[in-house]
This record gives C-alpha cells, structure tokens and sequence, in this order.
C-alpha cells in the first residue's frame, strides 16, 4: 500500500506544480506555452538528477523513486499537453513554430537529463 501512497502523493505535489506553471507563464495568445516546455525541461533536468542518485545510491528506499520518478515528475512533465500544443500550431500553419517547439522539448530535455545526470554524479563523488 505504500507504494501506491507514495505514488499518488508524489503524483498530486507534481500535478498542482504543473497547473501552476501554467497559470504563471502561459499566457492568451503568446506563442509559445511556456508553462509546458517549463515543466518538461525542469522534469528532463530532476529525472536526471533522479536516475543518477538512485543508480549510485541503491541503498535508498524503492518507495523514494516511486514517488520521485513515477508521481511527482509523472505528473510534473507533459507529453499530451506538449503534443496537443504543436498540433495546434501545425492546424494554424505555424509550421516553423512547430518544429522549433518540438525541437526545443526533445533537446531541451535530453541535454538537461544529461545535465541532471551529470550534476548528480559530481555531486555525490564530492561527498564521497
């Protein structure tokens, strides 16, 4: 039961954060929906740190990445709202703003998984 909890708590903290990033940077009309490529590249760069720590780190609890990894940045990044957006952008002929969109996601958040990654290990062989 724990793991479930564990999940849906991380996965509510996460979903809250995105409807704030939303309502804070996502604004009518602008051109790009910052809100979501704010949540896909902070998630991109946290899952990162996530896979790093849990990989160097294998004594931690399970439950930790349950819900880190599946509930919080789960809930946190976007794919069918980042998909539905460039669709939108496409039906308006937009189609340079589409794929720089969908560029700037895809890169965007591989190079910070990277980042996270890489932070984390130096972070903990600092420590070590």
């Amino acid at each position: 039961m724990l793991p479930v909890f564990a999940i849906c708590l991380g996965a509510c903290i996460g979903a809250l954060l995105r409807w704030r990033l939303g309502l804070w940077l996502s604004t009518p009309g602008s051109l790009l929906p910052w809100g979501t490529l704010v949540a896909n590249l902070v998630g991109g760069y946290l899952v990162g740190l996530c896979v790093a720590v849990f990989q160097q780190l294998p004594q931690l609890d399970p439950v930790w990445r349950l819900a880190l990894v599946t509930g919080f940045l789960g809930a946190l990044t976007t794919f069918s709202s980042f998909s539905a957006e460039v669709v939108a952008m496409l039906q308006l002929q937009r189609y340079t703003l589409a794929l720089g969109t969908a560029a700037v996601h895809l890169l965007g958040s591989l190079l910070l998984t990277v980042a996270g990654i890489k932070t984390a290990t130096l972070l903990i062989a600092s420590r070590a």
